[in-house]
């Protein structure tokens, strides 16, 4: 009988280990992802032929030789997950910028990449085409866009770049119907929980409640598997978007969330 007890209590302490290693007894703020929906990546845009954006690239690959889009992502994300492709382009190759306006259409919904709050604008992406448009002595203007109408945007002469937050759709790219530069980074649309949290997959979130931004994009997200749809008890969609979303996470009102996969880098290291 003793042996017997001295299993049984050897059996309980290593189940013990084994969950705070999966993340079961952890009491930290970190999420994580169960389940990816939507897989897709950003990119700037300009229009074709567009010589600004010799400029932009140059000053771009310029920053990061000084490592400022290293710094950048380190304090949004946690770590460099950023990464413009390289070209033969150089700022020093290029004729002295002349001062101007540069307009940038971004995506408000896509936190933490670009986003408003409290009538400011604010995000990676904010951040960074600030310090370019310094490095070049422009002044910087931004406009909020739907990204399905960032043709529309660019051609009609809105704005200069397409530049925050934006997954360009893509026939657009495929027809080359603007100049792309990129993608910088991968941001899929995912269901994610708490890191303390035993639901580990899909088929555990049966019955669960989820909270959702109340955006086209993420509704088209959750479309994409009716199945979890039916699977999950309650769905709620909130106006006030991402931040929103992880509050409600964070204060035991919900399971899980709809989300975007840097904002699970923003989340965990923040």
């Amino acid at each position: 009988m003793a042996k017997i007890r001295m299993s049984v209590l050897a059996l309980a302490a290593a189940l013990c280990i084994l969950l705070s290693g999966c993340g079961g007894g952890s009491t930290g703020y970190g999420v994580k992802a169960i389940q990816t929906l939507v897989e897709q990546e950003y990119s700037l845009a300009f229009r074709n032929d567009d010589p600004t954006a010799y400029y932009i690239i140059g000053a771009i690959q310029a920053l990061d030789e000084e490592g400022k889009l290293n710094e950048l992502s380190t304090k949004w994300f946690g770590q460099r997950i950023i990464s413009f492709p390289q070209t033969d382009i150089r700022l020093e190759d290029l004729a002295a910028p002349s001062y101007r306006d540069f307009i940038i259409g971004l995506d408000i919904n896509s936190f933490p990449l670009a986003y408003q709050a409290n009538g400011d604008y604010w995000g990676f992406d904010v951040e960074f085409a600030v310090a370019v448009c310094e490095k070049l002595g422009w002044h910087i203007k931004m406009q909020p866009i739907e990204k399905e109408n960032a043709y529309i945007e660019l051609s009609s002469g809105n704005i200069d770049c397409v530049w925050g937050g934006v997954a360009l759709p893509p026939d657009e790219v495929e027809n080359r119907i603007y100049a792309r530069y990129g993608p910088y980074v991968k941001n899929d649309i995912v269901v994610a929980v708490r890191a303390n949290s035993y639901t580990m997959t899909r088929a555990m979130l049966n019955g669960k409640k989820m909270v959702m931004p109340s955006t086209p994009e993420a509704m088209d997200a959750l479309n994409q598997d009716p199945k979890l749809i039916k699977r999950l008890g309650q769905i709620t969609r909130l106006a006030g978007g991402t931040t929103e979303c992880f509050s409600q996470l964070y204060a035991g009102k919900c399971d899980a969330v709809l989300t975007d996969s840097t904002a699970l880098y923003y989340f965990n290291s923040h």
